[in-house]
């Protein structure tokens, strides 16, 4: 899909001005198909032609509040696990939007809040979706401390900022199989309404003959002004080293960094597996 047919599916909120109301409205999601965006790099669900694609996008939402019967404001954080299933996503200023009616609205209590926000959203993406309302001090965590090895070391001449999938290559000389687990934190790609900055650590972890490590790293690199949205751009970096490489597992995770009091994580993997959720240092 090129930018120009990618930015044709955000005719919510995002790039307009916006007066943010403080008041409960549903009607302020804005859903998007993801099944265009997938045709366009090969993930088709629903063709047997198309490449196996599970996982979960997750969001984390930092800015959240309600009041109480007594109008008494109430904080807290926001898990959301949405399947990759899911017939839609949800642009996300229209997701922060929705969130900050919230505001000034009364609710019994939390769980009368986590029952709105599961059922607004379930109806929102099409499919399955799990919201948790965390108390502040659960939120916090612990930082990840990183697994595997770090590309970021490498001592690379990068001369492409779009999208270059030709980057990517095996390790002619040892066709042996591999199991890797690769990150960076380089990687930045842009909003394609906005042009805004979406920095992240991207994780790639694969079953295979050797992927070439600098090929992979300037491959990644190679999105810094390329614009898509987050699950797009997870979607389309597992197509490319799916289709280049062919690994027997693959997944993908991406860490972005929130903007507006939300990250998304999108993760794509081959095969069934637990989906990581560990807060990045940045995040």
């Amino acid at each position: 899909m090129s930018q120009d047919e990618e930015k044709s599916l955000s005719t919510g909120p995002l790039g307009l001005s916006a007066n943010y109301s403080e008041c409960y409205s549903v009607e302020l999601l804005h859903p998007m198909p993801r099944a265009e965006a997938r045709r366009a790099v090969g993930l088709d669900l629903g063709s047997d032609a198309g490449l196996a694609l599970l996982g979960k996008d997750l969001w984390t939402g930092y800015e959240f509040s309600w009041l109480d019967t007594k109008g008494k404001p109430l904080v807290a954080g926001l898990k959301i696990e949405v399947d990759c299933a899911t017939t839609n996503i949800v642009e996300s200023k229209s997701m922060k939007l929705y969130l900050n009616g919230f505001a000034q609205t009364q609710f019994v209590d939390a769980q009368a809040v986590s029952a709105r926000l599961n059922k607004d959203l379930t109806v929102a993406f099409a499919g399955e979706v799990v919201v948790k309302v965390i108390p502040i001090d659960e939120l916090a965590g612990q930082w990840a401390s990183m697994k595997g090895q770090c590309l970021d070391g490498l001592d690379i001449q990068v001369t492409e900022y779009q999208r270059a999938p030709e980057l990517l290559s095996l390790v002619s000389a040892s066709p042996q199989v591999a199991t890797e687990h690769l990150y960076t934190h380089l990687f930045r790609s842009l909003c394609p309404v906005t042009a805004q900055p979406d920095w992240a650590t991207v994780i790639v972890n694969y079953t295979g003959e050797a992927i070439d490590h600098e090929g992979l790293l300037g491959y990644l690199v190679s999105y810094r002004s390329h614009q898509a949205f987050h699950e797009t751009t997870i979607e389309r970096i597992y197509a490319d080293i799916m289709t280049c490489c062919q690994p027997t597992f693959l997944s993908v995770n991406g860490r972005f960094q929130r903007r507006g009091g939300l990250d998304i994580n999108p993760f794509r993997s081959s095969k069934v597996c637990t989906v990581p959720n560990e807060r990045m240092p940045r995040q």
